[in-house]
């Protein structure tokens, strides 16, 4: 019996989701995030490294939800702040910021700091509920920006300046920015082996259990 190919995106961050779903449109998957299911614990991003985070959201959405996960773990490290954010990107303003006051911090921290470049890092994770994952990895290296420019994207895109494009994340198409961002690296890598990935999760994955129907004897 064929499985159905369900990947759950390990987030409830839209535009991360977009992305990911844009970039896997061709291929036989249905892509799902946690929004599609009740309320399922958070998971603590306490690893020192994307790697370590990544694999923490992976496995545990993988075993609470008995589908294959793919978690990433991304951030911006800025060379003039010794690397900050790092792993601590999206919670760098406080657990509730917006994009803009997250960008606005990262403004604020640089000044008038000339040394500017900045490398976005991410880690893609791929797990199933026993525990097993693959790992893709991509980066990007660019500027920041003394002021924000552009509507789209999310997180530090308006700030992060990509000088091939000569524009910042948020001023590309999502195309544009999937060809060339840390993620759509990362994606890029399992694209090319997608079938590879998708044999080894169905190696991988627990066999359904069966249970069978049991008739009670009849008395004469």
């Amino acid at each position: 019996m064929k499985r159905n190919r369900i990947l759950v995106i390990a987030t409830r961050n839209k535009g991360k989701t977009a992305e990911i779903r844009d970039l896997l449109t061709p291929f036989p998957v249905t892509i799902k995030n946690l929004d599609d299911f009740g309320p399922i614990p958070e998971v603590v991003e306490d690893g020192d490294t994307f790697d370590e985070n990544a694999y923490k959201k992976a496995s545990f959405t993988a075993r609470v939800l008995g589908y294959p996960a793919l978690a990433d773990d991304s951030g911006l490290m800025v060379e003039a702040l010794n690397g900050a954010p790092g792993v601590h990107s999206a919670r760098w303003a406080g657990p509730d910021a917006s994009d803009a006051q997250l960008g606005s911090k990262l403004l604020e921290a640089l000044g008038n700091q000339t040394n500017r470049t900045a490398v976005f890092e991410c880690v893609i994770s791929i797990a199933v509920p026993g525990g097993p994952a693959l790992t893709y990895e991509g980066r990007c290296e660019g500027t920041i920006t003394h002021t924000p420019a552009g509507a789209n994207g999310f997180g530090y895109d308006p700030v992060f300046f990509y000088p091939p494009l000569n524009k910042t994340f948020a001023q590309l198409t999502m195309a544009e920015k999937s060809r060339v961002s840390h993620r759509g690296k990362a994606l890029q890598g399992f694209r090319d082996e997608f079938d590879k990935v998708m044999k080894w999760i169905d190696r991988h994955m627990p066999e359904p259990e069966i249970i069978g129907c049991q008739s009670r004897g009849q008395k004469n």
